[in-house]
């Protein structure tokens, strides 16, 4: 059974038995209207009316009860008695069944067993079985009427009964069907439930579109994916063209596209499908599942690196040592060069070597709440001093009471990393490299940008790669290393577009 909170707040029972009271009132003015017409009520006209009139009072009074008072079984019983009594004593004067009046009372007994509950209706049956009976003996005994009318008066009270099983077994019918119906439909607004909130969960973003192009839904994922919020029941090309061309085209074939989307500079995969007249857009983040490809990739690589990593330190000290006991003896510019080859790829590898050890302590992690223009203008005045050209190069900008969660070490290697790729890409002039930190969307920001020639278009999905880089002597890690330490503090590094130069952000966790 369904539970009793399942129920609707009016049930069809309810709009039955309202609509019952309003047939009420229906009868009693075709009376009040049609009597004298039709020659009803020829023993006392007066008295006709009267109790018409009476009549059409109690269905009007039956109509202003409340709805639950209505619904009540008691209450039922009292409308229907109220109704065959009426009816009987209309009929009495009007002159007994030949006037038409037990096929009314039939109508009552039929309305009554659609709107009753377990054997009501049998009762009403008999007792308007009991009333017409009892009147057509009354006029009997007063010389109204005739013997042979009881032959009339018995078929309409098997009516009484025939229609009141027909019309208890319909309504049982339409009680089961209601029942089935409701069921189902609080099984369909579960699955509803359900299914809007695997789509609210979903990593990858969804945008149904209805055949004009207006939102229908939208997932948090898709705005967080696209960059830009979308209210249901606008055009998708007001806030992604891009994306409503794409979806546009699906009409000549194309069921799966790459792009970039400008708002959140992410490379996104689009997948259209076909749902009932609507269309349904699924976005992958391609970054992310390109990470964690690469992830899955380097997680062997890691150790094994790690493992050579820790084997090369012993003969590499060994190498760099002997090059400084023969940079002490006298040697010809010949000598000297192969020296410093040797020195400077044995710094190289010393570097390689710590920036792996360095990766595979990623999960070491000592989360602070940082003061961050504190932290930020400590970290500059150390930086200028072993980098001179920081002094006249970085400007920094930073909005007060900033506070990020954040592993101090790890965000003085980010930032380190960042900080030295601009400066050695800038031009070098005053404010040459911006360090600016902002709140943004109850997150914070931080950016590093330079006015440099910036990251060629072809090397923009490599540059977190491991081992990539333009510097000959750099290791190629540096970033990767920059963005493993970030998404270990649960924050987020990334490229953004930029007309000026590179620029980079960090977008990591408040702590106020």
């Amino acid at each position: 059974m369904i539970p009793a909170d399942a129920l609707p707040q009016e049930s069809s029972r309810s709009v039955s038995i309202r609509y019952f009271n309003l047939y009420r009132v229906v009868l009693a003015s075709a009376f009040a209207i049609f009597g004298s017409i039709f020659a009803l009520g020829e023993i006392s006209p007066h008295v006709f009316f009267a109790l018409v009139a009476v009549y059409w009072l109690l269905a009007v009074a039956f109509i202003a009860l409340p709805a639950e008072r209505q619904a009540s079984n008691v209450m039922l019983a009292l409308q229907v008695a109220a109704d065959i009594f009426v009816l009987t004593l209309l009929m009495f004067l009007s002159g007994g069944a030949r006037t038409g009046i037990p096929y009314l009372m039939m109508v009552t007994v039929a309305a009554a067993g659609l709107v009753s509950e377990g054997r009501m209706v049998l009762g009403f049956a008999a007792l308007a079985t009991i009333a017409v009976l009892f009147e057509q003996l009354v006029r009997v005994l007063i010389g109204l009427g005739q013997i042979t009318d009881f032959t009339r008066v018995g078929m309409s009270c098997v009516g009484f009964f025939a229609v009141a099983l027909l019309s208890r077994m319909l309504a049982r019918r339409a009680l089961a069907n209601e029942e089935l119906a409701l069921r189902r439909g609080l099984d369909l607004e579960r699955q509803m439930r359900v299914n809007a909130r695997i789509i609210e969960d979903m990593q990858d973003g969804v945008v149904v579109i209805d055949g004009e192009g207006a939102i229908r839904q939208r997932n948090p994922s898709a705005i967080d994916l696209l960059g830009r919020d979308m209210r249901p029941g606008s055009l998708l090309v007001d806030f992604s063209p891009i994306l409503a061309d794409l979806a546009a085209r699906h009409d000549q074939g194309l069921e799966r596209a790459t792009f970039r989307s400008p708002a959140s500079c992410r490379t996104l995969r689009l997948r259209v499908a076909e749902a009932g007249g609507d269309r349904v857009l699924y976005l992958e983040d391609l970054d992310r599942i390109q990470a964690q490809a690469q992830q899955i990739k380097l997680a062997a690589l890691g150790r094994l690196t790690a493992n050579i990593a820790h084997e090369i330190r012993n003969p590499l000290s060994s190498i760099t040592h002997a090059s400084d006991l023969l940079a002490e003896e006298k040697r010809g510019d010949l000598q000297l060069r192969l020296l410093r080859i040797v020195q400077d790829n044995a710094a190289r590898i010393e570097r390689m070597v710590k920036d792996v050890l360095e990766l595979g302590r990623r999960d070491h992690i000592t989360t602070e709440s940082l003061e961050l223009a504190v932290f930020l203008r400590t970290f500059v005045d150390e930086l200028e001093l072993h980098t001179p050209q920081a002094s006249a190069c970085v400007r920094l900008e930073c909005e007060p009471a900033l506070r990020v969660s954040f592993d101090r070490v790890h965000l003085h290697q980010i930032l380190t990393n960042l900080v030295s790729n601009a400066l050695r890409h800038c031009r070098g002039n005053a404010d040459s490299v911006r360090l600016e930190a902002f709140a943004a969307d109850g997150a914070i920001a931080i950016q590093v940008q330079d006015d440099g020639p910036g990251v060629p278009a072809a090397d923009r999905n490599k540059v977190f790669e491991p081992f990539f880089t333009s510097d000959p002597k750099g290791t190629g890690l540096g970033l990767y290393i920059a963005r493993e330490l970030a998404e270990a503090n649960d924050a987020h590094l990334r490229l953004m577009d930029s007309t000026i130069g590179a620029l980079f952000r960090i977008t990591a966790r408040s702590a106020a």
